[in-house]
């Protein structure tokens, strides 16, 4: 039996919300709201909830390393030339700023959704969802083509839905009956919105996946920091509560009884005696030994280094599993040369480049249905088979650019594409510098070699000059 398009919206609906729990899993390790765990019973009896919200929050550092350098500057077609249209929806849209939290979002929650619309017919907008607010389904056994996608959005006091397929899209609506905002039951309650063609016939919403699979899910980058996460915040407890009790050195007096003070009646008779409270004697700093082989015995602070070494080792291990530098989780950068600095950050490069590549694809995706809703197919197909230029992963200093820089113009490359190495240049910036060196050009040939340096004098001024001389 075929799908109705509400079963389609049912069935999706409690696909995103499973996937929606996860993530709401992984978005707590990273704003390290995590409870303590590997912890004994007894030690959280002691302890109660003296470590609640405590966290060495170590989840945010991995996946903010590796968004940081994915910064893409460019979209170039297929015959090498800069999509300068496709730039221009890209900053309208305010997309050179969503796209980083975008990003973030995939690589905490193993997906993010970018979506292309008309909403008014004649502007092109270009919007990015988190795993809570869309899902995309794909043709069975094609794991490019997208069957549909689903949208959801609270408005007011109602949850609306726009459900997309190829060639229509269909909108629900339906008043929210939960304190957290959505329907408790994805079946109860959906009302037909109205339905819209699509005109760019395919799915508009796209999926921004960080380490798909062929056989698995996309996954966190959280995922694998997680356990050795809780397993710091526990060592961290318990490092604590050792320099609470025992990290002081402890004094004892042997071959004495505890002071005491008699117990008197109403008459004032002695009826027995209590033992006197330390704790004034150690304020006040009181000692004595009255009693004849009295002696003071002395226990040392505990070596609370035996719990930093463990700490530290987990650390390694997240920057290890991660390939995150160590440099970046535990600061020590002393006398490090500028070659280990590189060789220390390789991992990190890496996985960066390989972020670019699967992000890219979705990026490429999204600006071919940027040009089909503008109505250029050329365009489209020109940047289906083009690229992203991103920012360059490795971050070096500026005289290690200019010695590379250097380096590659002898050997005759050309200029347009020393300033495409540069970091942080824009495509307008050497569109700018290109007319520049071609005015400079022009001047030289015409043989204004003055004006390369300021304005060319007036004639008629200089011959009066001349004349009054």
């Amino acid at each position: 039996m075929a799908l109705t398009p509400l079963d389609d919206l049912n069935r999706l609906y409690g696909k995103l919300k499973r996937r929606a729990g996860k993530a709401d899993d992984w978005s707590k390790y990273y704003d390290g709201e995590v409870p303590l765990k590997f912890a004994s019973p007894e030690f959280k009896g002691q302890t109660g909830a003296l470590f609640e919200g405590f966290s060495d929050n170590w989840c945010q550092v991995v996946p903010d390393a590796t968004v940081e350098r994915l910064v893409p500057i460019a979209f170039r077609l297929n015959d090498g030339s800069l999509d300068t249209a496709a730039w221009d929806a890209w900053r309208r849209n305010e997309c050179d700023v969503e796209v980083g939290l975008a990003f973030l979002e995939a690589l905490i929650s193993g997906r993010s959704y970018g979506l292309v619309w008309k909403p008014d017919g004649i502007n092109t907008e270009i919007t990015f969802h988190d795993v809570q607010q869309a899902i995309v389904e794909y043709v069975p056994g094609k794991r490019r083509v997208r069957r549909a996608g689903l949208l959801l959005w609270r408005d007011g006091d109602q949850e609306r839905a726009s459900l997309f397929y190829p060639d229509a899209v269909y909108l629900w609506v339906r008043r929210v009956d939960s304190p957290y905002g959505f329907a408790l039951k994805s079946d109860a309650g959906w009302v037909s919105a109205g339905i819209l063609s699509n005109p760019l016939g395919v799915v508009p919403l796209v999926a921004l996946e960080n380490r798909a699979r062929l056989r698995g899910k996309p996954t966190s980058e959280i995922a694998s920091v997680a356990p050795l996460q809780d397993a710091v915040n526990t060592l961290w407890a318990h490092l604590m509560t050792a320099a609470d009790e025992r990290a002081l050195p402890a004094r004892a007096v042997l071959g004495m009884d505890r002071p005491t003070k008699e117990i008197l009646d109403s008459d004032g008779e002695v009826i027995g005696e209590e033992d006197l409270p330390i704790d004034e004697f150690r304020r006040n700093r009181l000692l004595w030994l009255e009693r004849e082989g009295a002696s003071i015995a002395e226990f040392s602070g505990a070596d609370l280094t035996n719990y930093t070494t463990v700490i530290e080792t987990a650390v390694r291990h997240i920057a290890a599993q991660t390939r995150t530098p160590p440099s970046y989780l535990t600061g020590e950068m002393v006398n490090i040369s500028a070659d280990a600095l590189v060789a220390s950050e390789a991992g990190l490069v890496a996985k960066v480049q390989e972020r670019q590549r699967y992000f890219g694809a979705s990026l490429r995706e999204l600006m071919r249905l940027e040009a089909l809703a503008a109505g250029d197919a050329a365009r489209a197909e020109a940047i289906s088979m083009g690229s992203v230029v991103w920012r360059d992963a490795q971050f070096r200093s500026e005289a290690q650019y200019a010695d590379a820089l250097t380096k590659y113009k002898a050997i005759n490359v050309p200029d347009e594409a020393l300033w495409e190495r540069m970091p942080d240049t824009t495509p307008e910036e050497i569109e700018r510098w290109k007319s520049m060196r071609d005015d400079q050009a022009a001047a030289i040939v015409g043989g204004n070699i003055a004006g390369l340096f300021g304005p060319k004098p007036d004639d008629t001024t200089a011959e009066d000059l001349t004349i009054a001389a």
